[in-house]
C-alpha cells in the first residue's frame, strides 16, 4: 500500500493558511486521537463492569503508568518539531535520523523506568492513600503497562516522524488497527471469552499491550518500506548520532516535563486529593476524567497537526503563515470543546449513571459526586482548547521551556498547593474542592500561553543556529 503525501507539489500547493488545508492535514490525527479516546473509554467501561473497586483502581494505575510515559511522549514530540522544520528547509534526508535517535533514547529510558517502578509500585500506591484491595489491582495493572510502554517508544517516535513529513494517514491506519485489536483482546481477556481465562483488570492491561504490538509492527513496516525509504533514507540513518540526540533533548526535555505535568502529574495530584473522600469520589473522578478525554483528545490531534504545520512554516521562513494557521485551529477547537462542554452541563446525570455498576446506594453516591465535577469540566472546556492549541504552535517553534515552566507553576501551586488547602481547611466542600483547583489551573495556563503567543517571542527561536536551508524557500510575501 502506498501513501501519498498530504501536501501537493510545491507549484500546485493550496493556501496553507486555509481551513481546507489545515483540516486535510489534521483530519487523520483527529480520527486517530478520537479512536484512541473511544478505545480508552470502552476499556474503562468494560472494567467498570467488574465493580467500583476496579473502576476506582484503573485511573490512578493508568495515570501512574503514564507518568514516565508522558515524559517520553513529550521528548519524542521534539522529533516532529525537527522533522517538520527540516522538511520546510528541503532537507528530507535529515528527517529519519531523528526518529531512530528518539527510539534509542526511549528504550534506554524505559529499561530504567521498569527497573525502578516494578518493585516500588505497591509502596507508591499505599503512599497515595489507597486501601489494600485497590492497591493490589493498581499494582497488577501498572506492572503490565510498564512493559507496554517499552513497545510504545517506537509508536510515539514514528508517529512524530510521519506527522512531521505530513503523512498523517499512516499514523491513522496503524492506530486504528492497533486499537481494534486492543478492544477485542480486552473483551476476551477481561471477561474470559472463547476459552481464555478471566483475567479481569490484568486482561485490560494485556489487551493494551497486544494492541500496541500490532500498531508498532505496522508503523515499522511502513517506516522501512520502499516508498518512505526512497525519499527519507530510513534504512540508512540508523547510526546513533549524539548531536541529534542532544538536539532532541534540548527541545524535548522541557516538552517532556510539560506533558508529564499536564497529563500524568495533574491526574495523580487530582486523584490523591480526591481519594480522602472515599472510593465513590475516586470512582466518580475516574469516570469524569475519562469523559473529558472525549473532548480533549481530538483537539490534541489538531495540536499535533498544527505543530507540524507551524514547524514547516518556520523552517521555510514563513512565520506569518504560522500565525494564521494557529488562528484557524483555535477557532475549530473553541467551537468543538464549547459544544462538548454544553453536553457535559446538560446531560451530566445521565453520563454519570452510565458508569455506575454497584448497588443502588453506591450508584447514587457516585452520581452525586460526579455531576458537580462535570459542571466544572464544562466550565474549563473552552480554556482548555486555547491552552492546547497555543501550546501546539509554541512547540512547533521550539518554545518548550516556557510551556514547561508555566505548566509546572500552575500544577504545583494552583492544583497542588491550592487543592491541598481546600481539602485541609474546607473539607465540607467535599471532592468538588480539588476539581475547583484543577479548573483554575487550566484557566491560568491557557491565559499564560495566549499571552506568550501574542508576544511573538517564539519567533526569535532558531533551532538550527541560523544555518541556511538546503534549497531556496518560498518567499513569504507570496502567501500574504
Amino acid at each position: 500500500m502506498t501513501f501519498r503525501p498530504t501536501q501537493l507539489p510545491q507549484d500546485l500547493a493550496p493556501d496553507e493558511t486555509s481551513l481546507r488545508y489545515m483540516m486535510k492535514l489534521a483530519g487523520p490525527m483527529v480520527v486517530t486521537t478520537i479512536s484512541f479516546t473511544v478505545m480508552q473509554f470502552v476499556d474503562r467501561l468494560m472494567v467498570s463492569r467488574l465493580g467500583t473497586d476496579a473502576l476506582a483502581a484503573i485511573l490512578p494505575a493508568s495515570v501512574t503508568s503514564f507518568l514516565p510515559g508522558s515524559f517520553a511522549i513529550g521528548v519524542t514530540a521534539s522529533v516532529g518539531t525537527f522533522v517538520s522544520q527540516h522538511l520546510g528547509r528541503g532537507e528530507k534526508r535529515q528527517c529519519s535520523s531523528y526518529c531512530w535517535q528518539s527510539v534509542y533514547m526511549g528504550v534506554a529510558y524505559f529499561l530504567v523506568v521498569v527497573a525502578v517502578m516494578w518493585p516500588t509500585a505497591p509502596a507508591l500506591f499505599r503512599m497515595m492513600g489507597y486501601p489494600p484491595n485497590i492497591v493490589e489491582l493498581e499494582v497488577t495493572y501498572l506492572r503490565i503497562m510498564l512493559y507496554a510502554q517499552v513497545i510504545a517508544v517506537f509508536i510515539w517516535s514514528s508517529g512524530q516522524f510521519f506527522m512531521g513529513i505530513h503523512r498523517p494517514v499512516i499514523v491513522m491506519y496503524a492506530a486504528l488497527c492497533g486499537q481494534v485489536v486492543n478492544v477485542a483482546a480486552n473483551y476476551v481477556l477481561i471477561f474470559g471469552r472463547f476459552g481464555f481465562p478471566e483475567m479481569k483488570i490484568a486482561g485490560a492491561a494485556w489487551g493494551t499491550f497486544i494492541g500496541m504490538v500490532v500498531a508498532a509492527a505496522i508503523r515499522l513496516a511502513m517506516f522501512l518500506g520502499e516508498p518512505i525509504n526512497s525519499e527519507f533514507n530510513t534504512r540508512h540513518t540508523m547510526r546513533p548520532d549524539i548531536r541529534k540526540m542532544l538536539d532532541l533533548l534540548k527541545v524535548g526535555f522541557p516538552a517532556g516535563l510539560e506533558l508529564m505535568i499536564n497529563v500524568a502529574l495533574w491526574g495523580v495530584i487530582l486523584m490523591a486529593l480526591v481519594v480522602v473522600f472515599g472510593r465513590e469520589a475516586s470512582a466518580a473522578t475516574s469516570a469524569v476524567f475519562s469523559c473529558t478525554s472525549i473532548s480533549v483528545m481530538p483537539v490534541v490531534g489538531l495540536r499535533v497537526a498544527l505543530t507540524a504545520a507551524v514547524g514547516k512554516a518556520i523552517g521555510a521562513g514563513r512565520k506569518k503563515v504560522a500565525i494564521r494557521q494557529t488562528t484557524i485551529c483555535l477557532r475549530i477547537a473553541l467551537v468543538y470543546m464549547g459544544l462538548v462542554g454544553l453536553c457535559f452541563l446538560l446531560f451530566r446525570n445521565g453520563i454519570m449513571d452510565a458508569w455506575a455498576s454497584d448497588d443502588k446506594a453506591i450508584e447514587q453516591k457516585v452520581i452525586e459526586a460526579g455531576s458537580p465535577m462535570l459542571i466544572l469540566a464544562a466550565v474549563y472546556q473552552v480554556f482548555h482548547a486555547a491552552r492546547i492549541i497555543y501550546s501546539g504552535a509554541l512547540r512547533g517553534a521550539g518554545d518548550t521551556v516556557w510551556l514547561a515552566i508555566v505548566s509546572a507553576a500552575a500544577t504545583v501551586l494552583i492544583l497542588g498547593l491550592g487543592g491541598w488547602l481546600v481539602v485541609e481547611y474546607l473539607p465540607q466542600i467535599g471532592p468538588i474542592g480539588p476539581w475547583i483547583a484543577a479548573t483554575l489551573s487550566v484557566i491560568a495556563v491557557s491565559l499564560a500561553n495566549w499571552r506568550r503567543f501574542r508576544s511573538n517571542k517564539w519567533m526569535e527561536i532558531d533551532l538550527f543556529r541560523r544555518r541556511p536551508p538546503a534549497v531556496p524557500v518560498e518567499d513569504e510575501a507570496a502567501v500574504e
